[in-house]
């Protein structure tokens, strides 16, 4: 996957008269290495960035499991910075998936691409608030006060979710199919 930190890394300085006018080294835009891909190798690109966030779903719930095996005392920071990683993970696959968005609906002048890679991201941003939502309502300092209901009715949604998602990811691989 293609981070911000590695995008950074393949900036080209600019013209050497334009760091000596400013005193500053400057950057050109990063090279994006999918600029001239196949709309089909883009989404393919699509395909694996979800593969890197299920996983980081999958590490954001297991992060949860040790947090709620660890007490009491419960070891928060240990939780705390887990959830930030997985925060990392989450934000360099949205930019990247953004970035996609953008080629897809700017120089591709693909806009139905481009509504599915959109509807995509505000599932998962959707997704990511149900799971995180689910995860406070287990939280050990809110024992007792729990409503199975309203958890059941939440886990509901956020399987419907998980299947409109699917669904996006359908559509987008099938009308990729009659672009090329």
């Amino acid at each position: 996957m293609i981070t911000a930190e590695a995008a950074a890394e393949s900036a080209i300085h600019a013209a050497p008269e334009a760091e000596a006018a400013t005193g500053a080294p400057e950057l050109e835009e990063p090279l994006w290495p999918w600029k001239d891909a196949p709309i089909q190798a883009l989404v393919q690109r699509i395909h694996q960035l979800q593969a890197d966030r299920a996983q980081a779903f999958r590490r954001l719930e297991e992060a949860h499991r040790l947090y709620l095996r660890s007490g009491p005392p419960y070891d928060f920071p240990r939780y705390r910075s887990k959830v930030h990683e997985v925060t990392q993970a989450f934000a360099a696959v949205s930019r990247e998936v953004l970035a996609v968005e953008a080629e897809l609906a700017g120089p591709r002048a693909q806009p139905l691409l481009a509504g599915h890679v959109r509807s995509l991201q505000q599932l998962e941003q959707t997704r990511l608030a149900k799971v995180a939502l689910l995860q406070l309502m287990g939280a050990p300092e809110l024992t007792g006060q729990e409503n199975t209901l309203q958890t059941h009715q939440l886990k509901m949604k956020v399987i419907k979710t998980m299947e409109a998602i699917s669904e996006v990811l359908q559509d987008l691989r099938f009308d990729a199919e009659f672009v090329e």
